[in-house]
């Protein structure tokens, strides 16, 4: 089988691949957008009373932390990613979005391993991450994409 090599943004031109620093900056902001969410969520919750139904607390989190990244970097990029200049793609062809359910492995790894899912960034050409390596993608800065 042979390996699969990515796809270059442009004919001479090497993709370029955000430091660490940037993907933490990233994360950070992401984490304060979805607290930031989380106060006219939780002003609603408020508003219907102590009769409110369970269910609705579970969605409105679900909603927050489960579909958020997922979804936004499947279909485009997340809050963080957009001001930071990064985007999250598939390492086989750097011009494709990852398809939802690769937007969901790799959150999933990344929730279950936390920071330490971030120790391989240093030491791969592309800078990937272990759950970049699980769901095959790679995080490239926007400006080197084609």
């Amino acid at each position: 089988m042979d390996p699969i090599v990515p796809v270059m943004p442009a004919e001479g031109q090497e993709p370029a691949f955000p430091t660490l620093v940037k993907r933490i900056q990233s994360s950070f902001i992401d984490l304060l957008f979805i607290v930031l969410l989380m106060l006219p969520a939780s002003r609603l919750l408020d508003g219907l009373g102590e009769g409110a139904p369970e269910w609705i607390n579970i969605v409105i989190f679900l909603a927050l932390w489960g579909v958020y990244e997922p979804l936004c970097t499947a279909i485009g990029c997340t809050v963080g990613n957009w001001v930071t200049g990064i985007r999250v793609r598939r390492s086989a062809d750097i011009r494709k979005k990852i398809p939802i359910w690769a937007a969901y492995a790799r959150y999933a790894l990344k929730c279950l391993l936390g920071w330490l899912s971030f120790v391989t960034v240093h030491f791969n050409p592309e800078r990937r991450a272990i759950h970049d390596l699980g769901a095959g993608s790679v995080v490239v800065l926007k400006h080197s994409l084609p």
